[in-house]
């Protein structure tokens, strides 16, 4: 069984490596997108001039590896974090809440009668 295992993690590493030298050794054309026109949205995010980030007259951008400038994206991508974030905040009130009113309603209900009634029979 043990031999089974060492064959099967053997082949399994043959594999992976042929794939790995295999895609190491194809490099695709480099990606190219167009550039976002999108108007600002007023969202307080601030305008960046057009000719700082891209070149002027440039219509495509290609897509290096790293950090995304494009301010469109960014201002896309922050308003859509901040509708989420406001969205869980908005539900954790709403548990909290709840959790909060059942556990008065509890108390009201359950555990103040009870003491109430084990005082009653101490005679305080």
């Amino acid at each position: 069984m043990v031999l089974g295992e060492i064959v099967l993690v053997a082949a399994l590493g043959i594999v992976s490596w042929n794939l790995l030298a295999g895609a190491a050794g194809n490099a695709p054309a480099p990606l190219v997108m167009p550039r976002a026109t999108a108007p600002p949205d007023g969202s307080g995010v601030p305008d960046i001039p057009a000719g700082v980030l891209n070149p002027p007259g440039a219509s495509t951008a290609p897509l290096l590896p790293g950090l995304n400038v494009d301010p469109a994206f960014w201002r896309m991508r922050l308003s859509a974090l901040n509708e989420a974030e406001a969205q869980v905040e908005a539900l954790e009130w709403r548990i909290v809440h709840s959790a909060l009113e059942t556990v008065r309603r509890y108390v009201d209900s359950v555990v103040i009668p009870a003491v109430e009634r084990a005082e009653r029979r101490d005679g305080r």
